[in-house]
């Protein structure tokens, strides 16, 4: 029909600029673009990452991501403790923003602090051109947040996303809008390959072996050449490199076997015994996270990575005999594959997986079992599991949480790693 036509031909990237650090700054009712001020956990080390710099900070030539020790001495710099909660409550404002002029399903949120919008179907609604549509969206959002967006605009996913990457972030009002005619203009110019989205740095690294050195090249290349040496990916190289990407913003990705994960880089080394603790503290979360879903799992992943002096680790699975949510249950078969792989060395890195999911609501019972038992114990969980959800995890913890190598409590304050 016209009107999918008319999706396809419209799409735009919008990204937040320097969105924790802008954040932060509108915050303390400070101007981003005058404020030396980074997002750095200030009671971390010096191998902390920056997660942000503020516009300020960039345009002197400080990178966006980088090491607290990598920071340049600069007077009057202000370390903003990381606050994820304020961050991802600013992000579902400002995605209620866009819904009040674009619905739904034309909307795919790919991070945080990004999205793309379907412009297609309400060019006519709001009588304009695609980019002032874009305008339009972006000052609503500057208006009600006090944040400034970045916004690249063309005629697919893949292509307003390079244009959003390569040209839109360099000036006011921060808006690059590319056509099929900037394919060989633009998109074909980009070197290093690392530079173009969906490139990292081993493609790069494997792509430069072959004498591909930049898109143009790669969009030259023999197609079935790269198709053999890269699979399926080596296509897509190749359409991208040429900006075909017949992506569809409605088609919704919905994964047909998904897992949960848990994983943490402890603050300090842990012995052999004292990391047992931190991974029992674990499984308790992402099994109470299971049951919260009404799923089971039936494969368990581990994974230790030793401290950096000593080097190594291990990554094993374990196949269950029938699923299960049962913590005490999966505990178990977790610490048997501790217990068999792991050395004496100190651990930094811990990393659970429960994988294999089916949906609860059965339990397979056997003749060795307690049945009557059992039952007295899943009430138990549900209950302790109603009283977490509603109170918070601490409420709740094993007695050996108290002691001072649990990370419990400080991992419960924490979004992503960082400080709420």
């Amino acid at each position: 029909s016209s009107r999918i036509n008319a999706m396809d031909k419209h799409i735009a990237v919008i990204d937040m600029k320097a969105f924790y650090a802008f954040v932060e700054c509108i915050e303390r009712k400070l101007n981003p673009f005058t404020t030396p001020l980074v997002v750095c956990d200030p009671e971390r080390g010096d191998g902390t990452i920056v997660l942000s710099v503020s516009p300020y900070l960039k345009s002197i030539g400080v990178p966006s991501r980088c090491r607290r020790r990598e920071l340049p001495n600069i007077p009057g710099l202000i370390m903003a403790q990381p606050r994820m909660g304020l961050y991802v409550k600013k992000s579902a404002e400002i995605i209620s923003i866009v819904l009040d002029l674009i619905a739904e399903d034309d909307i795919h949120i790919y991070s945080i602090d990004e999205f793309f919008v379907n412009l297609g179907p309400y060019l006519k609604t709001y009588d304009c051109t695609p980019y002032e549509l874009v305008r339009k969206i972006q000052n609503a959002i500057s208006d009600k947040t006090g944040l400034i967006t970045t916004a690249g605009l063309s005629y697919n996913m893949l292509m307003a996303k390079v244009a959003l990457d390569n040209d839109a972030k360099k000036h006011p009002p921060y808006v690059a809008e590319w056509g099929p005619e900037d394919v060989k203009k633009k998109l074909w110019k980009i070197k290093p390959l690392h530079k173009m989205w969906g490139i990292s740095g081993g493609y790069e690294a494997k792509l430069n072996a072959m004498g591909i050195e930049s898109v143009g090249q790669l969009a030259k290349c023999d197609k079935n050449l790269l198709k053999d040496k890269f699979g399926i990916m080596g296509e897509q190289l190749w359409e991208h490199a040429n900006g075909i990407d017949n992506t569809n913003i409605r088609d919704k990705y919905i994964p047909q076997d998904t897992s949960f994960s848990l994983g943490q880089v402890l603050w300090k080394d842990y012995t052999k015994e004292d990391a047992k603790l931190i991974l029992k503290e674990m499984n308790d979360d992402l099994s109470m996270r299971l049951r919260e879903h009404g799923k089971m799992t039936r494969k368990l992943g581990l994974t230790v990575i030793y401290t950096f002096s000593q080097g190594g680790g291990f990554s094993h699975q374990i196949t269950l005999d029938y699923p299960t949510d049962d913590s005490d249950l999966i505990l178990e078969d977790l610490l048997k594959m501790y217990e068999k792989y792991v050395d004496n060395a100190m651990v930094r890195k811990l990393y659970i997986t429960y994988s294999d999911l089916s949906d609860g609501g059965f339990e397979q019972y056997n003749l060795f079992e307690d049945i009557e038992g059992q039952n007295k114990k899943q009430n138990l969980t549900k209950a302790l599991d109603i009283i977490k959800k509603k109170y918070g995890k601490d409420t709740v913890l094993r007695a050996s949480s108290l002691l001072e190598t649990s990370t419990a409590k400080e991992r419960h304050n924490q979004i992503g790693g960082h400080h709420r």
